[in-house]
């Protein structure tokens, strides 16, 4: 069998991390025995793909109103900060941010460095109780956390989006067609799954 690029991966490995889309609780015995591959090959693919940080694990807590019921709305912001804030500013503030919850940690539930008219900007989707919590924890407590780090004049415009539902999320989850306890349900078409 040809050798993938680094970037690239050959058919088993693709067997390989479709199977761990669908679940990614899959014990490599289980995942070898259901797509007829070697355990041993299993076990050095995953590996390999998790060493180069083309796989990724996390678990997500649902804090919404279906959920925990901690959150009830979302809004998307787009912070467009002022010419000479720069994309590593931004990833050092990051890198550097303390090992404890923060309020970036109790209030963002995604976050993206963006580009808008050649300036840096974030895009982050904040959680809240209702509309007007959002507003003041992203006033009282986002503004001035950004601000401290960059600078009372650093933040140039703000625009926000009302968010009202989900509908896809990492390519392949659409928590309410494809997902059941927590992971993509068993008759979900293998072949629906995009891996690259």
């Amino acid at each position: 069998m040809a050798k993938s690029a680094p970037g690239n991966l050959d058919e088993q490995e693709q067997r390989i991390v479709k199977a761990l889309v669908r679940n990614p609780r899959i014990s490599d015995n289980r995942l070898g025995d259901e797509n007829d591959i070697p355990v041993r090959t299993v076990s050095r693919k995953r590996s390999r793909l998790e060493r180069d940080g083309l796989l990724r694990y996390f678990a997500e807590v649902d804090m919404s109103e279906t959920g925990t019921g901690h959150f009830a709305c979302r809004h998307l912001y787009i912070i467009k900060f002022r010419v000479g804030i720069t994309v590593k500013q931004i990833q050092r503030e990051v890198e550097n941010e303390p090992h404890v919850v923060t309020v970036f940690t109790k209030s963002i539930y995604a976050s993206h460095i963006a580009e808008i008219d050649g300036r840096v900007a974030l895009v982050m989707i904040v959680d809240g109780r209702n509309d007007a919590d959002i507003v003041e924890r992203f006033q009282e407590e986002i503004v001035p956390a950004l601000q401290r780090t960059h600078g009372d004049d650093s933040i140039e415009a703000i625009e926000t989006i009302r968010l009202l539902a989900p509908v896809r999320m990492l390519r392949n989850y659409l928590p309410a067609v494809n997902m059941e306890r927590g992971r993509l349900k068993d008759d979900w078409s293998i072949d629906s799954i995009f891996v690259g």
